[in-house]
């Protein structure tokens, strides 16, 4: 088979070099690219390939349909909708993703978000470096206080397990599935979690319910004295509501990781230029530790796939 690399797996190339040779010994053959994103060069790139594998990478119907042999997707990311599903469903093409690699990263720095949007890190950092003080800027604990959770998967299950420590309570949407209530998460309305929270934390995929599901409207049962974080999917907040919630003071602040778009971003995108607003490119996962986590999964999907046992199936 032809296994093609579409773009970086963020490991050094000795640790990938020592992934990829049993595959060659086996008589397979491999080829690495750096990414781009425009889909012809996609298609001259994996034009021959069996098996292929890409990040965050957008992949069209038009560079799947244009692979002939193509018959297995191997996505080195938890989401996926940055893959045209129904052409792969529709080729018969098989897809996997690398579930559960960034579930610490991810966790750790919606911590980090949480932390400095109670603390104003961003501001007080700018004080001292402009030789002011902490006047205006007195932060507040999260001993205490109560952490929504939208999504409550391995990385939102984590999420719980860290807020808890630090002495928060728990409670999480419960419109996406019919899990029970632990000691450590009590599951409520998506408007009685706004209403209560101190913090929401999304961290769910997109799909046809969560999408837009912060919008206006559920911004507006927020408390004028909480904040948002983002480290799921852009295509889950309406940027524009969000950014006139945090602007007429509606609520107090957020932390974005995700956008609509994958950045560099547009230098009007209304979050870049909202109140307290901290502002991330897409990092979440993005840890060593994490990139060769991924790399295990991506190349153990490939084993489990050659030998007729497809792991973290999606398609």
């Amino acid at each position: 088979m032809k296994i093609v690399l579409l773009e970086s797996l963020g490991i050094s190339q000795e640790l990938l070099d020592s992934y990829v040779k049993p595959l060659r010994e086996q008589g397979h053959e491999f080829a690495a690219y750096e990414r781009n994103d425009d889909p012809a060069v996609q298609i001259e790139e994996a034009k021959d390939a069996d098996i292929l594998i890409i990040a965050n990478m957008p992949l069209k119907g038009e560079v799947i349909n244009a692979c002939p042999n193509l018959k297995y997707i191997n996505v080195a990311f938890t989401g996926v909708d940055h893959v045209d599903l129904e052409a792969a469903k529709a080729k018969g093409v098989k897809v996997s993703n690398a579930s559960g690699y960034s579930t610490v990263a991810v966790a750790e720095l919606t911590i980090a978000m949480i932390l400095d949007l109670l603390r104003y890190v961003p501001q007080v950092d700018a004080a001292c470096r402009a030789g002011g003080t902490k006047a205006g800027f007195i932060g507040a604990e999260l001993e205490g206080k109560t952490v929504g959770l939208i999504g409550t998967g391995a990385i939102g299950h984590r999420v719980a397990e860290l807020v808890h420590a630090f002495g928060a309570k728990v409670i999480a949407y419960n419109g996406f599935s019919h899990k029970a209530d632990t000691e450590l998460i009590k599951y409520v309305p998506l408007k009685e979690l706004m209403e209560q929270s101190d913090i929401v934390s999304l961290h769910c995929p997109v799909t046809d319910q969560s999408r837009g599901m912060i919008n206006a409207e559920t911004l507006s049962y927020m408390k004028p004295t909480a904040f948002l974080v983002n480290e799921a999917r852009g295509p889950v907040v309406d940027s524009q509501a969000l950014a006139d919630a945090l602007n007429s003071g509606k609520i107090a602040g957020a932390g974005i990781d995700v956008f609509e778009n994958e950045p560099p971003l547009d230098t009007n995108h209304p979050l870049l230029h909202s109140k307290n607003t901290i502002v991330t490119p897409h990092v979440a996962f993005a840890t060593k530790e994490s990139m060769e986590k991924r790399a295990v999964v991506v190349f153990d999907n490939i084993d489990a796939y050659m030998a007729g046992n497809q792991k973290n199936v999606i398609l």
